[in-house]
């Protein structure tokens, strides 16, 4: 029993000690944590910001890659099918075969013209 010390017994200069490093470890924990919030390339709101630019660029490739396959459909059609290609060539061109005649209709303009004011 003559080694064991009791927490009063102890030296002030060893309760200074401890203090210290409790201090100190305080210290670089409360810097760790500022740095891992707020701090560098990876803090915790850079990540977020990152992960959100990610989601929203997937979205992008989804959609880039939903018209490239319709593109892809549409080149293959007008390649492959030649009703595609009469219908675009009536359609756009107003082509007709031999013996059929074309008819094309006017829509009338119905906006009205304002009379001069005198």
């Amino acid at each position: 029993m003559a080694r064991e010390r009791k927490k009063d017994d102890e030296r002030p200069a060893d309760r200074r000690r401890r203090r210290v490093v409790r201090i100190a470890l305080a210290a670089i924990l409360g810097v760790a944590l500022y740095y891992a919030l707020f701090g560098g390339e990876y803090s915790v709101f850079e990540l977020r910001r990152l992960s959100r630019r990610v989601e929203q660029e997937r979205i992008r490739l989804d959609s880039l890659r939903a018209e490239v396959d319709s593109l892809e459909a549409r080149a293959d059609s007008l390649a492959n099918d030649s009703a595609t290609i009469e219908r675009i060539a009536r359609e756009r061109y107003g082509m007709i075969r031999p013996g059929e005649r074309l008819y094309r209709f006017v829509e009338e303009d119905t906006t009205e013209v304002a009379a001069p004011s005198e």
